[in-house]
């Protein structure tokens, strides 16, 4: 035991002597005694420690600079905007005196009334733009009518009937020998689109003397000739002065065992003396249809020599399962109104031109166009009156 003393001695004397403190500590003490602070150097304090951290990084630490990335490259000279920006700083200054030199500047030598004839003057650009576009034919009339027709096509589309009063009136008025609105309404639209304005006006009319069926180019126009000399003579309301249209369908066998379904369109100005006439779009026919109709017309129809007594349109519709007036659509994906309004189109344009020749030979001359018609006198030069 007393060797193991002698070994080992005591355990404090092997500690060495405290080191001293270093000098920035003594420094801190010292400054905040001297401030009159009480601080407290007890180890394991949070805020001894990060002082301790702090002044010993600003002692050992050096600094190191940062690296500065400028948003305007230095190539580029930033001096002129610095000028401007100093000189838009400065305040302004003070106006130069009246008395300068007027050597260098550039005067108007024209008068102040002839600078200003542009504007004032009636004839100038600008009034006579303003006196132009209020004129009859100018910006603000054809503008009006552009709004004026896009006001009525919305009204037409919402409600397509409208379509018939809008465009109704003007000079122009026709009479159509059907009451029957697939040949109405496209005559109607036909005008209308050629004429701008007109009144179109159906009225019924029957066709005497013609099978129910015609065939034949001569049978149809024979049909629409008689339809026009019906109303004509059954109905007050349709004078000399009125133009009337008439529509007739036939059959014709344009080819060997190929038949075809098509309509005349006729019209008939007696004033004026103008007689025209078209076919519309033809449908193919097929053959059994022509033999249902040939075996359904009796030996002793007393009409048989101008067609059938069966009309193509009741055994197609029936085949088609479909109405009478839409069989055309349902068979060909074209309907008949769509087929008369494309001719009656070419009859009112040719129309329109005949009456603009009639119009003016007749200021030319002053009397009866040569060719006219004396009233009372046969518009179909002698032929009987033909049938629907």
């Amino acid at each position: 035991m007393s060797d193991l003393k002698k070994k080992t001695g005591n355990i404090l004397s092997n500690v060495s002597p405290p080191s001293e403190l270093p000098s920035f500590i003594t420094t801190n003490v010292a400054n905040v005694a001297t401030a009159g602070t009480d601080i407290s150097l007890t180890t394991g304090t949070k805020p001894a420690a990060m002082v301790d951290d702090a002044a010993k990084r600003d002692e050992t630490e050096p600094f190191i600079p940062t690296t500065f990335s400028p948003a305007i490259p230095a190539s580029k000279d930033t001096s002129q905007a610095m000028l401007a920006v100093a000189s838009a700083q400065q305040p302004e200054a003070a106006p130069e005196p009246v008395g300068r030199d007027f050597a260098n500047m550039m005067l108007n030598p024209e008068p102040v009334a002839a600078a200003l004839s542009p504007i004032t003057q009636g004839g100038s650009a600008l009034f006579g733009w303003m006196k132009g576009a209020v004129s009859g034919s100018g910006i603000l009339q054809k503008v009006a009518e552009k709004a004026k027709n896009s006001v009525d096509t919305i009204v037409t589309t919402l409600d397509p009937q409208m379509k018939e009063y809008i465009n109704s009136g003007g000079d122009t008025e026709v009479i159509v020998a059907s009451d029957k609105d697939d040949k109405v309404r496209p005559v109607r639209e036909a005008f209308q689109t050629v004429f701008g304005k007109a009144t179109i006006i159906g009225l019924a009319a029957q066709a005497v003397g013609i099978a129910a069926q015609p065939v034949g180019f001569a049978a149809g126009l024979k049909g629409a000739e008689h339809r026009i000399n019906s109303i004509r003579a059954e109905n007050p309301r349709v004078d000399d002065h009125l133009p009337v249209v008439a529509v007739e369908n036939f059959l014709v066998e344009l080819f060997p065992d190929q038949w075809f379904e098509a309509s005349v369109i006729v019209l008939f100005d007696y004033a004026k003396n103008i007689l025209l006439k078209t076919v519309t779009q033809m449908t193919p026919i097929p053959l059994p249809v022509i033999t249902a109709l040939q075996a359904d017309t009796p030996a002793d129809y007393l009409l048989k020599d101008t067609g059938f007594a069966i009309t193509v349109g009741s055994i197609m519709a029936r085949n088609l399962n479909t109405s009478h007036t839409e069989w055309h659509r349902a068979y060909t994906s074209v309907s008949r109104p769509e087929m008369i309004l494309a001719a009656a189109k070419t009859i009112a344009t040719l129309y329109k031109q005949a009456a603009h020749e009639y119009e003016h030979i007749a200021s030319q001359s002053g009397s009866v166009p040569p060719g006219e018609v004396p009233a009372g006198a046969d518009p179909t030069g002698g032929n009987p009156e033909p049938a629907e």
